[in-house]
């Protein structure tokens, strides 16, 4: 049942099928985040800029908290519901991310 709700996700996202390997390098969460905010403000891609910060684009902290869980099922790792308040562009957020999940993978 779980893996069935996280395909959709996936699948919801552009991600195209859980048997995708987690997201981990910074261009491939910056992809994903573009996409999400995309969808989200029912805009294009290609509109969004990656180093506004997110309240320019009308994010609340209630949506930033969503994206963040959502932002775990396609890393598969915990993350701080505070993460995209503490990197408030799509830029700061891939950044930072990407750079733990390598250290993260050098520890296994």
């Amino acid at each position: 049942m779980k893996a069935g709700i996280l395909s959709s996700v996936v699948k919801r996202f552009g991600r195209g099928g859980a048997e995708q390997a987690p997201l981990r390098s910074e261009a491939d969460i910056k992809q994903w985040m573009v996409n999400r905010l995309a969808t989200q403000l029912k805009i294009p891609p290609a509109s969004v800029d990656t180093a506004r910060p997110f309240d320019a684009y009308g994010l609340d902290s209630r949506t930033a908290v969503a994206v963040s869980g959502e932002l775990e099922k396609v890393v598969e790792r915990r993350l701080s519901p505070a993460l995209l308040i503490e990197h408030p562009t799509i830029d700061g957020v891939a950044s930072e991310l990407a750079r733990e999940l390598s250290h993260e993978d050098a520890d296994d």
